[in-house]
């Protein structure tokens, strides 16, 4: 099933997630739910919060990278086949130089900002059927898992732009969050006044 993806301003998405344990009510249906909730938006990574579950749970899925040709043979075959789910991740470790791409959010639509994160990181969680991982992850693949964990703790990635940047982009962040635009896909948003 499609969900709705909660738009910015709605207060779920700066709650950091709780975490959760393999007998959370209905996970694989909510697996699945988010699943096609990401690939009907095009999205590349989906976090609990961006459908109103402040759960420690994001879903990765690199492959539409593969088509990009500026990436080298190997780095196309990794991110063609870089599709997981992180249950209670925890990034244990970021190194490397600071590298900017630009980046987009299924909560924050039409907007796309240059952002610096680190370059590899190494990252405990569990997948769908609660085995436990500790991975090393680095450029793309690290860039997409950073921001879904940042979902998770409760930031997004405009909190990463300067202050300028932010203030440049303040009237475009209130139409989102007043509702004032047109997605291509389910959005849900936040309604004070209905508790």
């Amino acid at each position: 099933m499609i969900l709705p993806i909660i738009a910015y301003g709605t207060p779920v998405l700066r709650k950091v997630g709780v975490t959760i344990d393999k007998d959370y009510p209905n996970l694989k249906e909510l697996i699945q739910n988010m699943e096609e909730t990401m690939k009907n938006a095009h999205g590349v990574g989906l976090a609990a919060p961006q459908i109103g579950k402040a759960i420690r749970l994001f879903l990765v899925d690199t492959t539409p990278f593969a088509e990009d040709d500026e990436l080298d043979e190997k780095e196309k075959a990794f991110l063609g086949s870089f599709k997981k789910t992180f249950i209670n991740a925890q990034i244990i470790d970021e190194t490397g130089e600071e590298w900017v791409f630009n980046e987009g959010c299924l909560s924050i639509p039409d907007i796309r900002e240059d952002v610096f994160r680190k370059e590899t990181i190494t990252i405990e969680y569990y997948d769908e059927n609660f085995k436990k991982h500790t991975e090393i992850l680095s450029g793309l693949a690290a860039r997409v898992v950073q921001h879904e964990y940042d979902h998770i703790e409760g930031v997004l990635f405009t909190d990463k732009l300067s202050s300028l940047k932010k203030r440049l982009l303040k009237k475009r962040l209130d139409k989102i969050a007043k509702g004032k635009i047109n997605p291509d896909y389910r959005m849900k948003f936040y309604n004070p006044k209905k508790k």
